[in-house]
Parts: structure tokens; sequence; C-alpha cells
């Protein structure tokens, strides 16, 4: 069996992962990976926005990482990505982005459910004390509606992301779900399995089995990635997800090459 593309990993420029492009990607050939692509975090228009991303000086030397990677290792296909905050308000900056190097696909993520909470971020933890689980899934997955409706990304990432600490509502989350994904569908945004949720306090997959079937009931695409931030963590639990896509209906994944997609069996 062909394993998917591992379309998620990071570098040390985000400034909480170790190993770099070159190494990450020896391990890909290792597991006989056929494809992979880096999408590191994003800078922000300032610098301090946070403390877990790339300085926008620092944008370039990615990208010759990932150039190096490619030199290094000719018969592995490495793609040139962003996971890239969505935030209302910010979509000049990720058009600027977007226009400074060919890239293959942008990851649009929902990190922040306001302009100074992160929610999968442990120094912020304490703030799910002060908050209505359901009120906060909500705001989420309508951010990540903005995001899919923006149009701005290829890939809309680890799309259940507020269940990390195991904070999940009482209340039924469908209609968040379905809302979320229709928008998805008429904008032709993929999602992806992500298996780090599997090393996080939740231990299940991004996104729960419930959100993926109706992804596929919809026609949604998907995408696999083991957000790597060690060289060791590429193609982790794949055959898990495989699985979990499976199970949910689907049979193809997709593919990018300079923001274009193409669908290849799984």
């Amino acid at each position: 069996m062909q394993l998917p593309a591992d379309y998620h990993m990071h570098t040390p420029l985000c400034r909480h992962a170790r190993g770099e492009p070159t190494e990450y990607a020896r391990h890909a050939v290792r597991l006989g990976l056929d494809e992979i692509g880096f999408s590191d975090h994003s800078p922000m228009r300032q610098d301090d926005f946070d403390n877990w991303r790339m300085r926008f000086d620092q944008l370039d030397a990615y990208v010759a990482g990932v150039h190096q990677a490619r030199a290094d290792h000719p018969g592995l296909n490495i793609r040139l990505a962003l996971e890239v905050d969505y935030l209302p308000g910010h979509e000049a900056w990720i058009r600027e982005l977007a226009a400074r190097h060919p890239w293959d696909y942008f990851i649009g993520s929902v990190h922040y459910v306001s302009e100074s909470w992160d929610i999968d971020n442990p120094a912020k933890l304490s703030e799910w004390r002060h908050r209505d689980a359901f009120e906060v899934w909500a705001a989420y997955f309508e951010r990540l509606g903005q995001a899919a409706a923006s149009g701005l990304f290829e890939i809309i990432g680890h799309c259940d992301l507020p269940k990390k600490f195991g904070h999940r509502p009482s209340r039924d989350c469908t209609p968040l779900y379905e809302k979320f994904l229709q928008i998805a569908r008429q904008h032709n945004c993929a999602i992806e399995l992500n298996t780090a949720g599997l090393r996080k306090e939740c231990q299940e997959i991004y996104p729960s089995r419930e959100l993926l079937q109706i992804a596929f009931q919809l026609g949604v695409p998907i995408t696999f990635g083991a957000d790597a931030h060690a060289p060791e963590e590429v193609g982790m639990n794949f055959a898990e997800a495989i699985q979990l896509a499976r199970a949910a209906g689907y049979r193809e994944t997709c593919r990018f090459a300079n923001r274009q997609r193409r669908l290849v069996g799984i």
C-alpha cells in the first residue's frame, strides 16, 4: 500500500521543533514515503505576536532549508508550504505571504478564538476554567468556516483542535461540523487527518470519526499530516489514520503542486 503524503511538518524556526528539514526528509525516505510537505507556522506581520512561529526575516531561510532538503533527497517529492493562522482582518497579510514564494499549498489553521487566546497553548490552559466549552467550540468553528470561505487555503488544519486538552462540550456539535464542512466543500478546501492528536491529552486523531464521516458525506476531500515537530514523528500513526479514513468511506487523498489539487488512491 502506498502511504499518503505527509503534508504537515515543522522546523526549528517555529521555536518548538527540532531537526533540520533534510532530517525530516531522510526519515520520510526510510518510511517509504514518496511525497512530503513542509508547512511551518508562518510569520505574522508583527514578530512579537506570539512565541511559536518564525520571524518574518526568517522566511527566506525557511524556504532555503526546504530547497536544501530537495537537493539532498532528489527521489522524494518535497512540497513547500506554510501553516497560516486565520484571524479576521489578517487576510491582506496572508495574500502578501502568498506572493513571496512559489508555494504548493497553504494550511489554514485556527488557533486563536480571540486576538489573545490561542486555545491549544498549554501556557494558557487556565483560560478554559472561565469558559463554557460549547461557546469556545462554536467560536472556533465560526472562525474555521471564515477561513475556508476566505479562499486563501487549500487545506484546513486539525479541524477539531479544541479537544486537545480534553475539553469537549456536553451539547451536540454536529450542527457546527455541518456548517463548517458545507463551507469547505463550497470553497474547495480539503481537511487534514492530523495524527498529532494521538500524542495529546485527547488521544484522538484530528478530526473525530463523527466529523470525518460528515465530511465524506458532503464530499470534502482529505490530506494526511503527522504535524511532526521532530524527524522521527514524520508519518507517525499513519496506519491508524488510513484506517480511520477508509472506515469513513474515503478511498482517495489530495496532493498539491503549485496550489493545484489532484486526487490519488489510498
